[in-house]
Protein backbone atom coordinates (compact mmCIF):
# COMPACT_ATOMS: atom_id res chain seq x y z
CA UNK A 1 0.00 0.00 0.00
CA UNK A 2 1.33 3.55 -0.93
CA UNK A 3 0.62 7.02 0.60
CA UNK A 4 0.76 8.68 -2.43
CA UNK A 5 -1.71 9.41 -4.83
CA UNK A 6 -1.21 9.00 -8.29
CA UNK A 7 -4.17 9.37 -10.16
CA UNK A 8 -6.79 11.73 -8.59
CA UNK A 9 -10.24 12.38 -9.84
CA UNK A 10 -12.60 15.36 -8.62
CA UNK A 11 -16.10 15.37 -9.16
CA UNK A 12 -17.48 19.27 -10.15
CA UNK A 13 -20.72 20.04 -11.13
CA UNK A 14 -20.44 24.19 -10.56
CA UNK A 15 -21.13 24.18 -6.67
CA UNK A 16 -19.25 25.96 -4.28
CA UNK A 17 -18.35 22.44 -2.98
CA UNK A 18 -16.97 21.46 -5.56
CA UNK A 19 -15.18 24.64 -6.28
CA UNK A 20 -13.77 23.86 -2.91
CA UNK A 21 -13.16 20.00 -4.14
CA UNK A 22 -11.39 21.38 -7.08
CA UNK A 23 -8.82 23.30 -5.32
CA UNK A 24 -8.08 20.43 -3.17
CA UNK A 25 -7.54 17.95 -5.88
CA UNK A 26 -5.43 20.75 -7.64
CA UNK A 27 -3.44 21.00 -4.13
CA UNK A 28 -3.02 17.38 -3.91
CA UNK A 29 -1.88 16.71 -7.76
CA UNK A 30 0.36 18.93 -7.12
CA UNK A 31 1.83 18.00 -4.04
CA UNK A 32 2.04 14.23 -5.19
CA UNK A 33 2.72 14.91 -8.87
CA UNK A 34 -0.26 13.38 -9.91
CA UNK A 35 -2.83 13.42 -12.49
CA UNK A 36 -5.39 15.76 -12.16
CA UNK A 37 -8.97 14.34 -13.71
CA UNK A 38 -11.96 16.50 -13.56
CA UNK A 39 -15.11 15.30 -14.45
CA UNK A 40 -18.34 16.37 -14.85
CA UNK A 41 -21.89 14.16 -15.26
CA UNK A 42 -24.24 15.38 -16.88
CA UNK A 43 -27.17 14.27 -15.47
CA UNK A 44 -29.66 13.48 -18.77
CA UNK A 45 -32.79 11.29 -16.85
CA UNK A 46 -35.40 14.47 -17.15
CA UNK A 47 -33.99 16.19 -20.92
CA UNK A 48 -37.03 14.23 -22.46
CA UNK A 49 -39.23 16.01 -20.76
CA UNK A 50 -37.76 19.00 -20.56
CA UNK A 51 -36.50 19.04 -24.08
CA UNK A 52 -39.89 19.23 -25.13
CA UNK A 53 -40.37 22.81 -24.10
CA UNK A 54 -36.77 23.88 -24.90
CA UNK A 55 -34.71 21.82 -27.54
CA UNK A 56 -31.82 23.87 -26.64
CA UNK A 57 -30.86 22.86 -22.78
CA UNK A 58 -28.55 19.82 -23.82
CA UNK A 59 -26.78 22.09 -25.80
CA UNK A 60 -26.51 24.99 -23.50
CA UNK A 61 -25.58 21.81 -20.24
CA UNK A 62 -22.80 20.62 -22.50
CA UNK A 63 -21.43 24.29 -23.88
CA UNK A 64 -21.66 25.16 -19.72
CA UNK A 65 -19.73 22.29 -18.81
CA UNK A 66 -16.96 22.91 -21.43
CA UNK A 67 -16.51 26.32 -20.01
CA UNK A 68 -16.40 24.98 -16.30
CA UNK A 69 -14.28 22.18 -16.76
CA UNK A 70 -12.06 24.79 -18.69
CA UNK A 71 -11.67 27.21 -16.26
CA UNK A 72 -10.50 24.54 -13.89
CA UNK A 73 -8.35 23.27 -16.37
CA UNK A 74 -6.45 26.44 -16.82
CA UNK A 75 -6.37 27.29 -13.14
CA UNK A 76 -5.10 23.47 -12.42
CA UNK A 77 -2.31 24.00 -14.73
CA UNK A 78 -1.08 27.50 -13.17
CA UNK A 79 -1.25 26.28 -10.00
CA UNK A 80 1.53 23.83 -11.01
CA UNK A 81 -0.68 20.41 -12.52
CA UNK A 82 1.04 18.72 -14.85
CA UNK A 83 -1.29 16.52 -16.32
CA UNK A 84 -4.96 17.36 -16.11
CA UNK A 85 -7.64 15.50 -17.97
CA UNK A 86 -11.46 16.66 -18.82
CA UNK A 87 -14.00 14.35 -19.11
CA UNK A 88 -17.49 15.47 -19.31
CA UNK A 89 -19.84 12.11 -19.46
CA UNK A 90 -24.04 11.96 -19.79
CA UNK A 91 -24.93 9.78 -17.05
CA UNK A 92 -26.15 9.78 -13.26
CA UNK A 93 -23.55 11.25 -11.51
CA UNK A 94 -23.66 9.17 -8.41
CA UNK A 95 -22.91 5.89 -10.61
CA UNK A 96 -20.87 7.12 -12.80
CA UNK A 97 -18.16 8.23 -10.88
CA UNK A 98 -17.70 5.53 -8.45
CA UNK A 99 -18.72 2.84 -10.57
CA UNK A 100 -17.56 3.71 -13.95
CA UNK A 101 -15.41 6.48 -13.85
CA UNK A 102 -12.95 5.59 -10.81
CA UNK A 103 -12.33 1.67 -12.26
CA UNK A 104 -11.89 3.15 -15.70
CA UNK A 105 -9.39 5.91 -14.84
CA UNK A 106 -7.72 3.50 -12.05
CA UNK A 107 -7.83 6.20 -10.00
CA UNK A 108 -6.58 6.68 -6.09
CA UNK A 109 -8.68 9.21 -4.86
CA UNK A 110 -11.97 10.75 -5.21
CA UNK A 111 -12.64 14.37 -4.34
CA UNK A 112 -16.47 15.81 -4.06
CA UNK A 113 -18.04 18.30 -2.33
CA UNK A 114 -20.55 17.28 0.31
CA UNK A 115 -23.46 19.00 -1.53
CA UNK A 116 -23.85 19.73 -5.04
CA UNK A 117 -25.99 21.35 -7.19
CA UNK A 118 -29.55 19.27 -6.84
CA UNK A 119 -30.86 19.56 -3.83
CA UNK A 120 -34.57 18.40 -4.56
CA UNK A 121 -32.77 14.69 -5.72
CA UNK A 122 -30.55 14.32 -2.25
CA UNK A 123 -34.17 14.58 -0.05
CA UNK A 124 -35.44 12.27 -1.98
CA UNK A 125 -32.56 9.78 -3.06
CA UNK A 126 -29.62 10.57 -1.30
CA UNK A 127 -26.87 12.73 -2.24
CA UNK A 128 -24.00 11.70 -4.48
CA UNK A 129 -21.13 11.99 -1.98
CA UNK A 130 -23.19 9.84 0.14
CA UNK A 131 -22.88 6.81 -2.06
CA UNK A 132 -19.53 7.75 -3.81
CA UNK A 133 -18.28 6.93 -0.12
CA UNK A 134 -20.58 3.84 0.18
CA UNK A 135 -19.64 2.45 -3.36
CA UNK A 136 -16.03 3.34 -4.25
CA UNK A 137 -12.88 1.15 -4.26
CA UNK A 138 -10.72 4.10 -3.65
CA UNK A 139 -10.55 6.52 -1.22
CA UNK A 140 -12.85 9.37 -0.85
CA UNK A 141 -12.11 12.82 0.44
CA UNK A 142 -15.89 14.71 0.65
CA UNK A 143 -15.10 18.14 0.97
CA UNK A 144 -17.43 20.74 3.14
CA UNK A 145 -17.56 24.41 3.17
CA UNK A 146 -16.97 26.56 6.21
CA UNK A 147 -19.94 26.51 8.56
CA UNK A 148 -19.76 30.22 8.29
CA UNK A 149 -20.62 30.08 4.75
CA UNK A 150 -23.61 28.01 4.98
CA UNK A 151 -25.40 30.75 7.71
CA UNK A 152 -24.44 33.73 5.14
CA UNK A 153 -25.01 33.14 1.50
CA UNK A 154 -28.83 32.90 0.37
Amino acid sequence: MTLKYSNILVAVDGSKESELAFKKGAAAAVRNNATLHLAHIIDNRSFGSIEAYDRTIADRTMKNSEELLAKYKQEAEAAGVENVNVIIEYGVPKVAIPKELAPKLNVDVIICGATGLNAAERFIMGSVSERIVRTAKCDVLVVRRDQEDLFTEN
